[in-house]
């Protein structure tokens, strides 16, 4: 092999390596009730290092991310009690983050705590998805979180750019329809796995997929260029939420948008101009009352 040809191929062997999985997943699985037990506590383990393996190694798209574009997001499954040889009960919550453009900064993008998570799973066991068909549901929550991460993220730098990734989280919802595990299906309550996509997909939500990208990609990615136009353009965004608000008062999706958000509004509005903040707080109250006692800082103009 010539010189020439052997630098090819390690040129293109660094191109390569420069690309990365789309997920920089943080991993905990916690298990208070199972500590006691030294063969539990290798589960726990296993369990943890299984999750994480399966979430920063699958590649979700066939787009090439590199390094500085993963994803970062968190997983915390606790264990609430072991229910069989291999069965447990458990609750897993997942957050997800943007950076901001010119800045350090990082916005919270999703932030969900789901309660109905039962599973199984064998010890120093690869997790193995599926996407024909309902062999494992805690591959098929895994599954369906990493898509829903994704189209948030996607839905924040372009308008509705993350269509693809709801659409293949509600292909898992689908499949899932006869699992005997709870959380896929409508009848089991309005707060749960099928209403977060089911809700994401109908045009009366089209507003708050237009909020997250106007939030971030016009409004917060502007802020160093233009403070003002950039909080004019962040509280504009919140009160598209308003058509929502009034054919589903207190919706889920629009929940979901403000558990993520609340606190970094008030962060962000509470130093704002007079006239800004007021306007904003105004159309707070009403959309998401449960967070007043916070939004009391817009309005009060304190840090």
């Amino acid at each position: 092999m010539n010189i020439k040809n052997a630098l090819l191929i390690l040129s293109l062997l660094f191109s390569f390596s420069s690309f990365s999985q789309e997920l920089n997943c943080q991993v905990q699985v916690l298990a208070p009730t199972l500590q006691s037990n030294p063969a539990n506590q290798e589960i726990v383990a296993s369990l943890e290092k299984s999750v994480f393996e399966f979430l920063n190694n699958t590649r979700w798209t066939n787009d090439i991310i590199k390094q500085q574009e993963q994803i970062e997001c968190n997983v915390l499954i606790n264990i609430k009690e072991k229910i069989g040889s291999d069965q447990f009960s458990a609750s897993i919550q997942i957050s997800s983050v943007r950076p901001i453009y010119n800045s350090n900064y990082k916005s919270r993008l999703f932030n969900f705590n789901d309660a109905n998570f039962n599973f199984s799973y064998l010890r120093n066991t690869a997790i193995i998805f599926t996407p024909d068909r309902h062999s494992s549901n805690l591959s098929d929550v895994l599954a369906y979180y990493a898509y829903i991460i994704l189209a948030y993220d996607y839905d924040s730098f372009s308008l509705e750019g993350g269509s693809k990734y709801f659409d293949l989280a509600m292909q898992i919802v689908t499949k899932c329809q006869n699992a005997p595990e709870a959380g896929w299906k409508p009848s089991e309550g309005n707060r749960n796995r099928y209403w977060l996509i089911q809700n994401a997909l109908q045009a009366l939500y089209k507003p708050i997929r237009k909020c997250y990208y106007e939030y971030h990609r016009l409004g917060f990615d502007n802020a160093y260029s233009n403070r003002e136009q950039s909080l004019n353009k962040i509280s504009s965004s919140i009160k598209l939420l308003e058509t929502i608000h009034k054919a589903r008062p207190n919706s889920f999706n629009v929940q979901i948008f403000f558990t993520a958000k609340a606190d970094e509004i008030v962060k962000t509005f509470s130093p704002a101009p007079a006239n800004i903040r007021m306007s904003l707080y105004n159309k707070l109250v009403i959309l998401d009352p449960s967070n007043i006692s916070k939004y009391n800082q817009i309005k009060t103009g304190k840090k």
